[in-house]
């Protein structure tokens, strides 16, 4: 949107309204721009190095393997007894012509 400098005086809370809801607006003198007003972009803060030190606290040996899930991963049963065990044969439709 284009305007000149007198209505953009006069109309200024209108076109900053405009601008916060994304519009880009060209401000002319004697038709020739010689500004835009566009948003401003808040500046993304970037968090300090090191703000949570001494306050978080792992393990040394978090990684470490533990025998017992090692166990039940490889030797485990795949399905456990008494739960139900998807059946994942592809299931077939009937291709029955329908009379027309």
């Amino acid at each position: 949107m284009e305007v000149n400098i007198h209505e953009a005086k006069t109309q200024l809370s209108r076109l900053l309204k405009k601008v916060e809801e994304g519009e880009e607006i060209t401000i002319a003198r004697a038709g020739v721009p010689v500004a835009k007003l566009i948003a401003v972009v808040p500046e993304k803060k970037k968090r300090p190095l090191g703000i949570d030190r001494g306050k978080i606290w792992i393990s040394p040996d978090f990684d470490a393997p533990d025998p017992e899930l090692e166990k039940l991963f490889y030797d485990g049963p795949v399905f456990p007894e008494g739960e139900a065990q998807p059946d994942f044969r592809k299931k077939r439709r009937s291709r029955k012509k329908r009379a027309r």
